[in-house]
């Protein structure tokens, strides 16, 4: 457990030797997403799992969801748990988090994993739209096999159900809608492409198919820092890494064994 300003956030660390890696979930999702690609990674690398502020085990209503605490939040877990240089791997927003992390600490962060993520906005209907969502969960869910077939069944739903908690009633998710909703508000006023701009280590971004980033965002992004890795996982959708954990290990594995 890593506590930061009285805010508790919660890590699976798996041990390991060698290099630290810190995966970062996205949005209302929680550190055991990671499990699989963890268990891989673990006899070669230090790798540590984060429950971030307002998820899983993690506070639950932390006062504070702007992007600079979650980042704040990043610099802690390496800090207290001594984290030199860590590669920071995140989905989606747990992405952005990471890319955050290295423009604003590049003393820090030793590489970058954006697993569907990029520097994206303004999106002014992504916070209506995520508690559209959530408000649409018929919680709680009389079962955990319920919860996954409706979370969108297979491996994307388990991995999502993973994440819930049992209670009396049933099956109730592990986070406040308004914390999830608030933790969008930044990104649905601006993008942050002057912060892309900034990161100065090595940067690997992994796309889905059929995921969430634009081809002219992903173009983008490579036209900003032309030595930025890419590549795209046939067949995924924006869980890819629930969808598809293999093959986003076999990319992780390479390009950490590539690094200086």
């Amino acid at each position: 457990m890593v506590v930061r300003d009285g805010v508790r956030l919660v890590c699976r660390d798996w041990g390991g030797p060698g290099r630290p890696v810190v995966l970062l979930h996205g949005l209302a999702g929680h550190a055991g997403e990671w499990d699989e690609p963890a268990r891989r990674l673990s006899p070669r690398y230090r790798v540590v799992a984060v429950d971030q502020r307002g998820h899983g085990a993690a506070e639950r209503h932390p006062g504070d969801v702007s992007r600079a605490a979650y980042v704040a939040d990043v610099t802690a877990v390496a800090d207290q748990l001594a984290l030199r240089r860590p590669v920071l791997v995140g989905q989606s927003l747990g992405g952005h988090t990471a890319m955050l992390t290295a423009a604003a600490h590049p003393g820090l962060v030793g590489a970058l994993v954006l697993v569907e993520a990029g520097p994206g906005g303004p999106n002014p209907d992504a916070p209506e739209d995520i508690g559209g969502w959530l408000d649409s969960w018929p919680t709680p869910f009389p079962t955990r096999e319920a919860a996954a077939a409706f979370l969108g069944g297979g491996p994307v739903g388990a991995g999502w159900a993973a994440g819930l908690e049992e209670r009396e009633d049933g099956w109730w998710p592990r986070f406040d809608r308004d914390v999830m909703v608030g933790s969008l508000a930044e990104n649905a006023r601006r993008s942050f492409w002057p912060e892309w701009a900034r990161i100065t280590c090595p940067t690997l971004v992994v796309l889905a198919q059929s995921g969430i980033i634009p081809a002219q965002e992903a173009d983008r992004m490579l036209g900003q820092r032309p030595a930025t890795r890419s590549m795209s996982i046939p067949g995924t959708g924006h869980d890819l890494h629930l969808e598809r954990p293999e093959v986003l290990y076999n990319a992780l594995s390479d390009f950490l064994a590539n690094l200086a």
